[in-house]
């Protein structure tokens, strides 16, 4: 086991966990990143697009610094050198994945973010049943991509 690795998880779950409660605190948001960029495309006359542009510079800005520092993405391709690899499905099939997130956060009333760290933590019903659907649909799709279809590794 990579205990870096393992210490890169822990660090990134923390500072998850502390945006969340900040921007809680500070201005009584939900740190639910669909939530937050939806709002950002639909409701931008609304006025509160500068706290929604500076928590999204974040996230992209995260990774970036510490890569320049010397930290790193880790390397989850499973091929030294490498940081991402290339997606197993093939980019058409991850595009694919990707529209369907996108219509799951739709109907789902929002993201893995917004339910599993924010809405459990608030104790709200709506978030834990998202949040075990979330959990018992991922296991079902790597299952049947591993076991019925065989294309996992």
């Amino acid at each position: 086991m990579d205990e870096m690795a393992s210490l890169h998880g822990l660090l990134g779950g923390v500072l998850i966990g502390l945006s969340a409660v900040w921007l809680m605190g500070a201005l009584g948001r939900i740190a639910g990143i669909s939530g937050i960029i939806g709002g950002l495309i639909t409701q931008r006359p609304k006025g509160d697009s500068a706290w929604r542009m500076a928590f999204l510079a974040g996230l992209i800005s995260g990774p970036l610094l510490a890569m320049a520092v010397g930290g790193g993405l880790g390397n989850v391709a499973g091929v030294p050198g490498a940081v991402i690899g290339e997606p197993a499905g093939g980019v058409p099939l991850m595009l694919f994945a990707g529209l369907l997130v996108g219509l799951g956060t739709g109907l789902g009333s929002g993201c893995t973010s917004g339910h599993g760290v924010c809405g459990l933590a608030r104790l709200a019903p709506r978030s834990m049943a998202a949040t075990v659907t979330f959990l018992v649909v991922a296991i079902a799709t790597v299952y049947v991509s591993r076991h019925v279809i065989g294309g996992g590794v």
